[in-house]
C-alpha cells in the first residue's frame, strides 16, 4: 500500500509528459484525441480515488484499484525511459544532423509507428515482468563451512524472503512455494523475514498458515522478522506467525540438532534488538554458526562473532532495474554470495514482492543452500 501513495510521484510528473508525446504521435482528430485523453483521466480516477479512499473501500474494489494502477505505475516508467532515449536521439540529429532525409518526410508515419511498437512492447513486457513473479526460480547455491562437526558432513536449506503476503501475493502462490521447497528436500527451511507485506487479515482470512505447515524439513522452519512486521498489526503478525508450524526466532539461538547453531535475529529496525555477542555468549566455537538476519546491514558485527553463514533478504534486488544499480551505493552487498573475514552471506533477491507484482532485471526466486562440513586445510 505505501508503494501504491508513493507513486503519485510518477503520478504527477510522468503521466503528463507520457500524454504529451501521446498526443503528439497520434492523428489529430478529435476522437481519436479524446480517446487518449479518456484513458489518462480514467487512469487518473482510479487512482486518486483509491488514494484518496484507501482506508474505506473494500478490498473487493482496493485490490483491483491497486492492480490496474500499479501495472501502470511499473509502465510509466519503461515507457518515459523510452521516450526519454528516443529524446537523446532525436537532440544527436540536431546538433549533427544524422537522419536520412525519408525520415522528415515520413515523419508522422514513424510516430504513429512508434506509437504503436511502444504500446505493444509495454503490454508484452508486463507479461514477461508479471510472469517472472508468479514463476519463481530455484537457484542451488553451494558453500562450504570449514568447520569440522561430528555427525554432519552437510546441510541443505531452503531459503525464503520476503514472502510479502497481502494484496498481490495470496494463497494460490504461497502453495506453490510450498511445492517448490518440499520438492527439493531440505533438511531445514528459513523464512528470512518480511512474511507479511502490510496488513495482516489477508494471511490470517486466506488461512495460509494451513499452507505454511505442510512445508517438509526433518530439523524444522524456522521464521525471523523483517522491517514489515514492525507494520500494521504487529502484535496480530506475531500471532500469526506461531501459527505456522515454524519456530519464530527474535534475537534468540537454537540447535536444530546437536551439530550446529542456528540464530534469529529481531530486524534491523528495532534499535533495541540484543548485540550479537549477547546472544552467542558461552557457545561452541566449534561447531558452525549460522545467523538469519532479514536486513543485511550487520556484516561486520557478524564477522568479529564468529559467524560462519549469514542468511538475508530485504533488498529484492531492487526488484524494478535500474534500483539495482542503485542499491550498491546503499548496501555493501545488496544481493548474492558475498565474503567478509571468516563469514559468509547470501542476500536473497526474495520470493515475493513489494508493491506491484513486476519484476524487471530481477528473479522472485527459492535459495537452495548446498552446505558442506569440511575440516579447515592448513
Amino acid at each position: 500500500m505505501r508503494v501504491f501513495l508513493q507513486a503519485i510521484v510518477a503520478q504527477l510528473l510522468l503521466n503528463p509528459y507520457i500524454y504529451w508525446r501521446g498526443r503528439q504521435a497520434l492523428p489529430q482528430k478529435k476522437g481519436i484525441q479524446w480517446t487518449f485523453a479518456g484513458l489518462f483521466l480514467l487512469e487518473w480516477l482510479i487512482y486518486f480515488t483509491g488514494f484518496f479512499f484507501h482506508n474505506e473501500l473494500p478490498d473487493t474494489i482496493m485490490i483491483p484499484i491497486l492492480h490496474i494502477c500499479g501495472a501502470w505505475y511499473i509502465a510509466s516508467i519503461y515507457i518515459t525511459l523510452t521516450l526519454l532515449t528516443l529524446e537523446v536521439i532525436r537532440l544527436t540529429d540536431k546538433w549533427w544532423h544524422w537522419f536520412p532525409q525519408g525520415v522528415y518526410l515520413n515523419l508522422p508515419t514513424i510516430k504513429r509507428v512508434l506509437f504503436v511498437v511502444i504500446a505493444v512492447g509495454a503490454v508484452a513486457f508486463l507479461f514477461r515482468a508479471n510472469y517472472k513473479v508468479n514463476h519463481p526460480i530455484v537457484k542451488h547455491v553451494y558453500l562450504t563451512v570449514p568447520k569440522e562437526t561430528p555427525g554432519r558432513d552437510s546441510l541443505r536449506i531452503v531459503l525464503m524472503s520476503d514472502l510479502h503476503i497481502g494484496e498481490m501475493i495470496g494463497k494460490e502462490l504461497v502453495q506453490k512455494y510450498v511445492r517448490l521447497s518440499n520438492a527439493q528436500h531440505p533438511d531445514m527451511v528459513v523464512l528470512a523475514g518480511d512474511i507479511m507485506d502490510y496488513e495482516s487479515r489477508f494471511a490470517e482470512n486466506a488461512h495460509i498458515e494451513e499452507d505454511l505447515r505442510q512445508l517438509q524439513a526433518p530439523l524444522g522452519t524456522y521464521i525471523v522478522y523483517g522491517n514489515h512486521e514492525y507494520r500494521a498489526n504487529r502484535m496480530a503478525k506475531q500471532k500469526w506467525l506461531k501459527t505456522t508450524g515454524g519456530v519464530l526466532l527474535v534475537d534468540s539461538l537454537v540447535q536444530p540438532d546437536s551439530t550446529f547453531y542456528l540464530v534469529g535475529r529481531d530486524d534491523y529496525i528495532n534499535k533495541r534488538r540484543k548485540p550479537l555477542h549477547a546472544i552467542v555468549e558461552g557457545i561452541n566455537p566449534q561447531k558452525p554458526l549460522i545467523v538469519i538476519d532479514h536486513q543485511p546491514v550487520a556484516f561486520t558485527e557478524m564477522t568479529m562473532n564468529g559467524v560462519d553463514l549469514g542468511l538475508h533478504g530485504h533488498t529484492h534486488n531492487g526488484q524494478y532495474w535500474p534500483y539495482s544499480l542503485l542499491l550498491k551505493l546503499v548496501f555493501e552487498c545488496p544481493y548474492g554470495s558475498y565474503q567478509k573475514g571468516g563469514t559468509q552471506f547470501y542476500i536473497s533477491s526474495g520470493i515475493g514482492i513489494a508493491g506491484p507484482p513486476y519484476r524487471v532485471g530481477t528473479d522472485s526466486e527459492m535459495i537452495v543452500l548446498h552446505i558442506q562440513f569440511k575440516k579447515p586445510t592448513r
